[in-house]
């Protein structure tokens, strides 16, 4: 029997994962579809198909989506694909009612007088946000997001990424289809397709993935042993002493390195100064750290 305190946390899940469909729809419904704008995933692929064959979207997206939601059931887990399945429902129903209810006035002002390039921005951007809120639930609108899910579970790759990567070759069809228009009318769609999809995934990784980027500080001083020793004690972060000798002058002294999250290292920086105003300090961002106190590496 499920218990109330599991209820209301399922329960909590769902409504999360309604609301990030619900700003995903809101984008497309006011800034992208007004324009015409050209989409990726599965709706996209679909659309592309009827252009090229008459084949139905609707059954393009069926098809696709229920050999997707197969695959997911196996290696994501029940609990995905119920939430799939209801995150693929619930978007069908938005898509159908939140045109009717936004006033067309209000369309018309974001969507029209802003420029398709505004609109490409910030839907999305919008509907990024919406994505990353329903991906923190274990949900997905389904399509692409599936693949990238799939993907991202056993390889450090970033679902805004292979979703993007998606998005190009699909977005990029456009160009075959003479029914959307002149060669520059299709470029320009294409175009502002491409600006959309990156927009999109730039959003979805920072939301799921800001807190987990990392940086390596490198600190170039005489006073290495206190700067050390200050960033062990008040960061508790782990130093690393590197021997080095200056080409230069042939002196040898000692590299403090630190890998550190990003969020971490205004700290730290605080720290050298106040040691060591003079100290020389390179800081380079990292793609991955694997390790006790970072993230574990993926079979």
């Amino acid at each position: 029997m499920l218990k109330l305190g599991s209820f209301w946390s399922i329960l909590k899940e769902y409504v999360i994962i309604a609301l990030g469909l619900l700003l995903y729809v809101c984008a497309w419904s006011v800034f992208l579809l007004p324009n015409n704008m050209v989409g990726g995933g599965v709706s996209g692929m679909g659309a592309i198909i009827q252009y090229a064959t008459g084949f139905k979207i609707s059954y393009t997206y069926f098809i696709v989506n229920a050999m997707l939601l197969v695959i997911a059931l196996k290696i994501l887990g029940k609990s995905f694909g119920a939430k799939t399945i209801f995150a693929v429902i619930v978007t069908t129903v938005l898509f159908r009612v939140i045109p009717d209810v936004i006033p067309s006035d209000f369309i018309n002002e974001f969507a029209h007088e802003n420029g398709r390039l505004t609109c490409a921005l910030f839907g999305g951007a919008l509907s990024g946000l919406g994505i990353a809120i329903t991906f923190t639930q274990g949900g997905s609108s389904g399509g692409t997001d599936i693949i990238a899910l799939i993907i991202n579970k056993y390889r450090s790759i970033s679902p805004g990424s292979i979703i993007v990567s998606l998005d190009v070759l699909i977005i990029s069809s456009t160009l075959l289809i003479p029914s959307a228009g002149t060669f520059g009318t299709r470029l320009a769609t294409v175009i502002y397709g491409f600006v959309t999809s990156a927009v999109f995934s730039y959003t979805l990784d920072l939301f799921l993935n800001g807190n987990k980027q990392c940086v390596q500080i490198m600190v170039f001083s005489k006073k290495y042993a206190e700067i050390a020793d200050a960033i062990t004690k008040e960061a508790h972060r782990g130093v690393t002493a590197i021997h080095s000798e200056g080409w230069y002058t042939h002196t040898e002294s000692e590299i403090v390195t630190v890998v550190a999250r990003k969020q971490e290292s205004s700290q730290i920086l605080r720290i050298i100064k106040k040691v060591d105003d003079t100290a020389f300090v390179s800081v380079s961002n990292v793609s991955g750290v694997f390790g006790k106190g970072f993230e574990q590496i993926k079979k």
